[in-house]
Parts: C-alpha cells; structure tokens; sequence
C-alpha cells in the first residue's frame, strides 16, 4: 500500500486566468518533486472558501503557500492575515497598470502581517517556487543537494555560452 506524501506547498490564484503567470510555480515544484497543489480562491468572490483554506492551511501540512493575485492583489494578505504558514505573493500584471497595483498592493501589508513578495509576472512565480523549495530543503538533505545541482546547472549554462561576434559588431 503505498501512501501520497501529503501536500507542502499551496499555489493559489484569484481566477483561472492567473495560472498562465502561476504555472511557473507548479513547473519548478514539480520538477522538485514538491508535494503540492494549484487551486483557485478567490478574495473577493469566495470570501468564506478563502477563511476556511487559510484556517486550515497549518492543520493541513502545509508548509508554504504561494499567492498570485493581480489588481487590488487581496489574496495573499487575507491569507496570510488568517494562517501562520508563510505566505509568498506574486503580483499578477492583470490590469492596464501591468501588476505595479498588485505589486504595490501586496508589498505594503502592515506590521505583524508578513507577505513576501517577489517580482511581476511569471519570474515572480518561478522565484516564489525556488524560494519555497530552498525553505523546505533546509531541513531535506537530499532536497539541498537537488536544489545545489540544479543552480549548478544553471550556473554551467553561463559558463558554457559564447558570443559569435562579427568584426562589425566590434566597431572595426
């Protein structure tokens, strides 16, 4: 009989439309082999779905989650303003102002109320999901060492580029 180790990590988004940006977080947590899961709660339109997942957030294992929202970007401060699990924002550039509202919205949380925030957009969520994995491998060996071999990786892939430049790109 074998058992699913239970789910570490939360990636949550107000709308459907959000995980284009948010499917960066699931990618790096899959390719970790992160226990997690990708759902959609919304602020404003599933207020009490909201409070019931960030309730139960701690009780069920979660160790992190991950909230993208875009224009008055709520989300990730009303979870985090009702669950002690680390709460990880992504601002979602969904309006004309192109996520700088989210941005804004999210980094501002007041005191005793802490959301991390990271980058607009897909890099953000990419980072949000590096982050949670480098949070949980500080206590997963075999997890660090995953975590170091793939920043190697991405290390070598620098180190192996070269640039073809022609003598007209020179000033020659």
């Amino acid at each position: 009989m074998s058992t699913t180790p239970s789910i570490q990590v939360s990636v949550v988004m107000g709308s459907k439309s959000d995980f284009s940006v948010m499917k960066s977080a699931v990618e790096i947590l899959r390719d970790f082999a992160i226990p997690h899961e990708a759902r959609v709660v919304s602020a404003h339109r599933t207020p009490d779905l909201l409070y019931t997942y960030a309730e139960e957030a701690q009780s069920r294992g979660l160790r992190l989650i991950i909230a993208g929202a875009g224009g008055a970007a709520h989300l990730p401060g009303m979870i985090a303003a009702k669950t002690i699990v680390p709460v990880l924002g992504v601002p979602i550039p969904a309006t004309a102002l192109q996520g700088m509202d989210a941005l804004l919205s999210i980094v501002q949380m007041p005191k005793g109320v802490p959301v991390a925030t990271f980058a607009i957009g897909a890099p953000g969520a990419a980072n949000a999901a590096l982050f949670a994995v480098a949070t949980l491998a500080a206590t997963d060996p075999d997890l660090a060492a995953r975590l170091t071999a793939w920043r190697n990786a991405r290390r070598d892939e620098v180190l192996t580029q070269s640039l073809e430049i022609t003598p007209d790109e020179h000033g020659s």
